[in-house]
C-alpha cells in the first residue's frame, strides 16, 4: 500500500489529521468515507477536492465509501453557511441522489469485493423515530460540546441565527459515522476543513457509544491567488453535468487558470506523479506563453469528467473560436456556438434591427454593451482593434442580415482575446 498521508501531503491537500490516523492506514486496509449532500442534481467542481481525496485513497490501496446524504440533505449543514438552506422534498432529493451516484462512478472503481462502496444515509434514517434518536444518540453528546463548534458559534452570532434543525446536523452526521463504523467497519471520515467539527463529533460518538476508536482527516479549502472564489464564474457554478456546464466551458475554466494557481491545481486535481508535475513545471517555466501546465490540467480533468470524445470536441471548439478563420467558425452548430459563450458576453437583440443596414459603431456602442459608448466604439474601430466575424472592420462598415451566421449569430471581437456573441432573437 502507498502511504495515503504522504500522498496528500506532497499534493498540498492536508489541513488536519487526527493523531493515530497514519498508523491506522499503515497497519491495514481501511474503509474511509466522505459525505456528499445531494442539494442539486449534479456535483460541481467545488466537490472535486473531496472526490479526488477518495480517488487517491483508493489508489493507495484503501476502500473508499461515498455517502450520498439523502437524509442529511433534508436538514442542511450550517458549516460555512450564513443562512439556512431551503429544504428539499423527498422526491427531489432521491432524483438528485441518483444523478450524483452516476457522476461518482466516473471517478471511483465500484467493482469487486474490494471496490468502492456507495451508501445513502436515508436508508438507515428513514425508520429512525425521533424519540429513539434523542435517546440513543443525543444523550451521548452534551449541548456544551455541540455549542463549542465554530460553525455553531458563527451562526449564533450572525443575524440569521441558527435553527434547531441545523443545530442537530452534527448529531445526524455523527450518527452516520457511527453507523458506518458498526456496519461497514469504517474507521475514517474525511472532508473539507470546515467539516472538522462535524467529523470529530462522529469520532466522539463512536468512542462513547461503541467504545471504539475512529479517525478524522480534513483537506484544505481551495483559495485562488487573485482572491476570487474557486469554482465560480460570472455565470455561476461550474458543474460536472454537461447539460449545466458545457464541456467547452468546463475545459476553458481549467485552461484559463492563472500561472500562480496552476501548480497547486494540477497536484490536487490530476493523477500525475510528483516527477511528471515537476517536469511539466520546468517546461512551463521555459515557455509560459504555451500554458503547458494549464493544458495538461484541462485535458486531465475534462477527460475524467466528460470522456475523450467531448474533450476533443472542446479542444476543436477552442481552436475554432480563437483561430483566424470564419470558415472554421461556421463549422460549429448553433447550440455549440451558444454553449461557448457565457451569458455575460452574450447579447440578444430583438425587433427589426437588421431589416436595414446598421453601422458597426451603433451596434457595438449603443445597441449592445460591447463598448460603453459610441465614441469608445468609434475610437476602437479607427484603431483597427475590432473584428466582426473574424474580419477587421472600418468605420464605414454596415451590417445586414447577410452578415448573420444561420440568420442569427454575429461574432464580435475587440482586441486579441475578448469575444462577444450577438444573437438576433
Amino acid at each position: 500500500m502507498k502511504n495515503f498521508i504522504h500522498e496528500l501531503q506532497w499534493r498540498g491537500m492536508i489541513h488536519d489529521v487526527m493523531p493515530g490516523t497514519e498508523d491506522q492506514l499503515t497497519k491495514e486496509i481501511t474503509s474511509g468515507y466522505i459525505g456528499f449532500d445531494p442539494t442539486a442534481d449534479s456535483l460541481h467542481i467545488g466537490h472535486l477536492v473531496q472526490i479526488m481525496t477518495l480517488v487517491h485513497f483508493q489508489r493507495c490501496g484503501h476502500r473508499p465509501v461515498a455517502l450520498v446524504g439523502g437524509a442529511t440533505g433534508m436538514v442542511g449543514d450550517p458549516s460555512g453557511k450564513s443562512a439556512e438552506r431551503n429544504l428539499l422534498s423527498e422526491e427531489i432529493l432521491q432524483h438528485n441522489v441518483t444523478c450524483v451516484r452516476k457522476q461518482l462512478e466516473r471517478f471511483l472503481d465500484f467493482s469487486g469485493n474490494g471496490g468502492a462502496v456507495m451508501v445513502n444515509n436515508y436508508d438507515w434514517f428513514k425508520e429512525f423515530k425521533f424519540l429513539d434518536f434523542i435517546r440513543d444518540v443525543g444523550k451521548h453528546i452534551t449541548v456544551s460540546y455541540m455549542m463549542s463548534k465554530d460553525s455553531v458559534k458563527k451562526r449564533l452570532e450572525s443575524e440569521a441565527g441558527l435553527s434547531f434543525t441545523e443545530f442537530t446536523y452534527q448529531l445526524v452526521q455523527g450518527y452516520d459515522f457511527y453507523w458506518l463504523y458498526e456496519n461497514a467497519n469504517c474507521k475514517l471520515q474525511m472532508g473539507g476543513s470546515d467539516q472538522w467539527g462535524n467529523i470529530v463529533t462522529g469520532t466522539e460518538l463512536i468512542r462513547r457509544k461503541a467504545n471504539g476508536n475512529a479517525f478524522a482527516l480534513t483537506t484544505k479549502l481551495i483559495t485562488k491567488a487573485d482572491g476570487t472564489k474557486f469554482g465560480k464564474t460570472e455565470g455561476g457554478n461550474v458543474w460536472l453535468d454537461a447539460k449545466k456546464t458545457s464541456p467547452y466551458k468546463f475545459y476553458q475554466y481549467w485552461l484559463n487558470v492563472s500561472d500562480e494557481d496552476a501548480p497547486n491545481f494540477i497536484r490536487i486535481f490530476s493523477l500525475k506523479t510528483k516527477e511528471e508535475i515537476e517536469a511539466l513545471e520546468a517546461e512551463h517555466k521555459e515557455a509560459p506563453q504555451l500554458r503547458k501546465l494549464q493544458k495538461s490540467l484541462a485535458e486531465d480533468i475534462t477527460t475524467r469528467v466528460h470522456g475523450t470524445e467531448l474533450l476533443k470536441k472542446a479542444q476543436e471548439t477552442t481552436d475554432i473560436l480563437f483561430g483566424s478563420s470564419f470558415e472554421d467558425f461556421k463549422k460549429l452548430s448553433g447550440d455549440e456556438i451558444e454553449d461557448a459563450f457565457d451569458e455575460s458576453i452574450t447579447f440578444r437583440l430583438t425587433g427589426q434591427i437588421f431589416d436595414s443596414a446598421v453601422d458597426a459603431v451603433s451596434l457595438l456602442g449603443e445597441k449592445t454593451p460591447v463598448y460603453t459608448s459610441k465614441g469608445e466604439a468609434r475610437k476602437a474601430i479607427q484603431g483597427n482593434g475590432v473584428s466582426i466575424n473574424k474580419q477587421k472592420i472600418s468605420i464605414e462598415r454596415k451590417l445586414t442580415r447577410e452578415d448573420l451566421l444561420f440568420g442569427k449569430y454575429l461574432l464580435a471581437q475587440k482586441g486579441k482575446k475578448n469575444y462577444y456573441l450577438i444573437i438576433m432573437d
